[in-house]
């Protein structure tokens, strides 16, 4: 039916050219911006699953600083207990040479002064030692270092991905066996090197205890932060699946509304001719 009022072909091709453009507007914004979901109009569902995803992923991703910055912490640690270890073979070395009596009183002087020089670096070892601008050990006026108390390190995305690491215990055994050297000395008798003998052997079963301890936690750090990689891979890739555009599909999509804006805007221009029709009828 031909009428002036009512074009319906020009209707048509208005809502088919509409349609076209609408669609060809997501196509050139998903290739332009790399991305399938722009906003929550794209895919409701998808953008919720993908939001959890990347809090997930981000989380993940601070986690792994933490564990590498808990890791170094640890690591300064177990440097210093090493440097304590070496401080109490020399100190041994000394105590035996001092429990021999081919030493004069002279020899166990000297012996003596080397052995106090020892203890002071010790104490400056387990005073200083420190992860950025806080001490880790001892600590210095009367406030104790971070090491004498429980470490609760962040090592996951969840409340529940935490490793709690408690030293004190291992630590005040290291500070006591160390306070002991400080308490006699080596340049009297044979019987005094010999008796601290016994002092530095406890030392270095005091320090060789707390070094396995940290060095248990950092292999397990190490452990951690593999599994957290791969976890934050597999979750950006899942994010990635619903949140990327595919690119061949939306570049092929974008010429096919492109053909099809083109045509309708063709065909609109040959059913608004008709009303022409119906004028040259009149004639």
């Amino acid at each position: 039916m031909l009428t002036i009022f009512t074009n319906s072909a020009a209707m048509s091709s208005t809502a088919s050219m509409n349609r076209a453009n609408s669609a060809l507007s997501v196509a050139m914004q998903r290739l332009g911006t790399g991305k399938r979901i722009n906003s929550a109009a794209d895919d409701a569902a998808g953008l919720q699953i993908a939001t959890r995803l990347e809090g997930q992923a981000r989380g993940m991703g601070v986690a792994k600083e933490n564990i590498a910055k808990a890791t170094s912490m640890m690591q300064t640690a177990e440097g210093a207990f090493d440097e304590v270890n070496n401080i109490l073979f020399r100190m041994k070395d000394l105590a035996t040479q001092a429990a021999d009596d081919t030493n004069n009183a002279d020899d166990r002087g000297a012996l003596q002064s080397e052995f106090d020089a020892l203890n002071a670096e010790l104490g400056n070892i387990m005073t200083n030692t420190s992860y950025g601008t806080e001490k880790l050990l001892s600590g210095v006026s009367g406030v104790g270092g971070k090491m004498t108390k429980e470490m609760n390190f962040q090592i996951g995305a969840s409340k529940d991905e935490t490793l709690k690491v408690d030293l004190a215990s291992s630590l005040t055994a290291v500070s006591t066996s160390l306070d002991e050297l400080t308490k006699a000395g080596i340049s009297g008798t044979a019987a005094e090197g010999n008796a601290m003998l016994d002092k530095v052997t406890e030392a270095l079963g005091a320090v060789g205890k707390i070094r396995s301890d940290l060095g248990a936690n950092i292999n397990r750090l190490g452990h951690t932060a593999a599994n957290l990689s791969n976890m934050k891979d597999n979750t950006e890739l899942s994010l990635g699946t619903i949140k990327d555009a595919d690119f061949a599909a939306e570049a092929s999509a974008m010429s096919r509304q492109n053909m099809l804006l083109q045509s309708s805007q063709a065909m609109l221009k040959q059913a608004n001719g008709m009303g022409q029709m119906v004028l040259g009828m009149l004639g």
